[in-house]
């Protein structure tokens, strides 16, 4: 009698739950289209809102855009790399690390130096160590006088760029013979960036890559000069 009663009672509940999940399942896509389009929504407000730089929308997608700059300013921290130095990643008065006003400079809005802002040029020192090894430089993600970001790249270059952390500018070629200042030791390969946490990037969307793109097509050109980096030097005219 008790197993008939737990069986009718457990095929009950199996029954009930069956009828929840099926309407579930129905009702699901709908309201999570929903819910991802208002954080959709809500990402390319706030990317638009946080830029910190004047952004040229002409042409341009203004979603991408806005996207773009919600994860290039908002989650990734890109400038945290790709600016001058830390001296210069802030201005004189919105630099957050330091005292506020009037016992230190910060007045109590964090401001972006736009004079440096993703023009790159940051030195990380020789690479892997001290040695006769290269020094490894950020690299200047605005656009040059083409209108493309990073270096001139079409968009298939810097997602291949994101994907795999192709150097396109080969600037340290693994070492063939003794290192001499210019070249990766092995088992370092020269081909690719190093110090760049490309193998984090790669796991992002396509869409989120072309978002990074757009975003970086809209910001202002800077033209950052490297000493010993002719190569990186940016022109924007």
């Amino acid at each position: 009698m008790l197993l008939s009663l737990f069986s009718k009672t457990a095929g009950a509940a199996a029954a009930f739950a069956a009828i929840v999940l099926a309407g579930m399942l129905i009702s699901s896509p709908r309201g999570q289209a929903q819910d991802d389009g208002n954080d959709d929504e809500s990402k390319i407000q706030r990317g638009l809102a946080i830029a910190p730089v004047p952004l040229n929308l002409v042409g341009r997608n203004r979603a991408l855009v806005g996207l773009g700059s919600y994860i290039v300013n908002g989650q990734a921290d890109c400038n945290g790399c790709h600016t001058m130095n830390p001296s210069t990643e802030f201005t004189a008065t919105g630099n957050p690390y330091l005292l506020r006003s009037p016992q230190g400079p910060f007045m109590g809005k964090t401001q972006v130096n736009p004079k440096t802002y993703l023009g790159g040029g940051s030195d990380f020192g020789a690479f892997p160590g001290p040695g006769p090894f290269p020094h490894i430089v950020s690299r200047n993600l605005t656009p040059d006088k083409t209108g493309r970001p990073e270096g001139g790249h079409t968009f298939q270059e810097f997602l291949t760029i994101m994907r795999t952390g192709k150097d396109y500018d080969h600037l340290h070629p693994t070492c063939t013979g003794a290192p001499n200042g210019t070249c990766l030791p092995a088992p370092f390969n020269g081909e690719l960036l190093q110090i760049m946490p490309w193998p984090n990037f790669r796991n992002l969307s396509e869409e989120d890559v072309r978002a990074i793109y757009e975003y970086l097509s809209a910001i202002p050109c800077i033209d950052t000069i490297v000493a010993g980096q002719p190569q990186l030097r940016n022109v924007c005219h």
